[in-house]
C-alpha cells in the first residue's frame, strides 16, 4: 500500500490527477449529482487499474513457484533489481527517465472510466515500474499466485485510494495532493530510499528470515472462538 501511494505522489501521475478525474467524470459540475458521478467515475476507474495490476501480481506469482527451488538466489537478485528502481525514482540513470505515452484514449464519462484505469495500467506501467517492480518482485519470490495476486491487491489500494478521496471532496485530502505538489522532490527521495531499503533486505536474506517468521506466527494463530 506504502508502495501505490508513492507511485501516486509520483511526477508521473500526481500532476495529471485532476485532468483523470475530469475525464471519468466527463466534466461535470459540482452538483451532488455530478459529486456521486465523479466519485463512481473515480471508483470505476480504479476498478481498471486494479485488475490489471492483480493480474500482473498473479501472474508473477505463479511464476515464481515454478522456481521455488532457487528462491534465495532469485530473492537476491530481484533485490538487486529493486536497489536499482530505487536508484531510478531518486533520478538516477537518465536513459530510464523517459516517458512514452500511449495516444488512444476510451470515451470520456462512467463508460470508458474502467478502460482508461485498464489504459493507465498498461500504458504508464514503465513510469511507475520503480515502486511497482518492487512489489512484483516480492510476489515473485512467494511462490503463490494468490500472494502476488495480494500484493498487487495493497498496492491498488495505496494507488487508487486517494484518486476516490479527492473525488469524494475531502478537504484534507486536496490539502495533502498540495503539499504533495510541492514536496515532489522529497517524496521521490523518500520513495527511492524505501526501495533501497527494501532491496538491500532482499539481497542480503533478511527480508526472507522476516517472511518466514512472519509465516510461522499467522500459521501458529488460532481464533479464539
Amino acid at each position: 500500500m506504502l508502495a501505490g501511494l508513492v507511485s501516486f505522489a509520483s511526477p508521473c501521475v500526481l500532476p495529471l490527477v485532476p485532468g483523470y478525474l475530469g475525464y471519468v467524470g466527463g466534466f461535470q459540475g459540482e452538483g451532488r449529482q455530478d459529486r456521486r458521478r465523479l466519485v463512481l467515475g473515480a471508483s470505476l476507474f480504479v476498478l481498471g487499474f486494479a485488475v490489471v495490476f492483480v493480474l500482473y501480481g498473479a501472474a508473477f506469482g505463479a511464476i515464481g513457484a515454478w522456481f521455488v527451488q532457487w528462491e534465495n538466489v532469485i530473492t537476491r537478485v530481484l533485490g538487486a533489481v529493486v536497489i536499482v528502481m530505487g536508484l531510478v525514482f531518486i533520478g538516477r540513470f537518465g536513459a530510464f527517465q523517459r516517458t512514452a505515452k500511449l495516444s488512444w484514449l476510451p470515451a470520456t464519462g462512467l463508460g470508458g472510466a474502467p478502460l482508461l484505469g485498464a489504459v493507465f495500467a498498461i500504458g504508464w506501467t514503465p513510469c511507475i515500474g520503480p515502486t511497482l517492480s518492487a512489489v512484483l518482485s516480492l510476489g515473485f519470490t512467494g511462490g503463490t499466485a494468490w500472494q502476488g495476486a495480494l500484493l498487487a491487491f495493497g498496492y491498488c489500494l495505496g494507488l487508487g485510494i486517494p484518486f476516490i478521496l479527492i473525488a469524494l471532496g475531502l478537504g484534507w485530502a486536496t490539502r495533502s495532493v498540495g503539499f504533495l505538489r510541492r514536496h515532489i522532490r522529497a517524496v521521490n527521495i523518500i520513495g527511492g530510499v524505501l526501495l533501497i531499503v527494501v532491496g538491500v533486505l532482499m539481497v542480503t536474506g533478511v527480508w526472507s528470515l522476516i517472511m518466514y517468521q512472519l509465516q510461522g506466527v499467522m500459521y501458529g494463530f488460532d481464533l479464539v472462538i
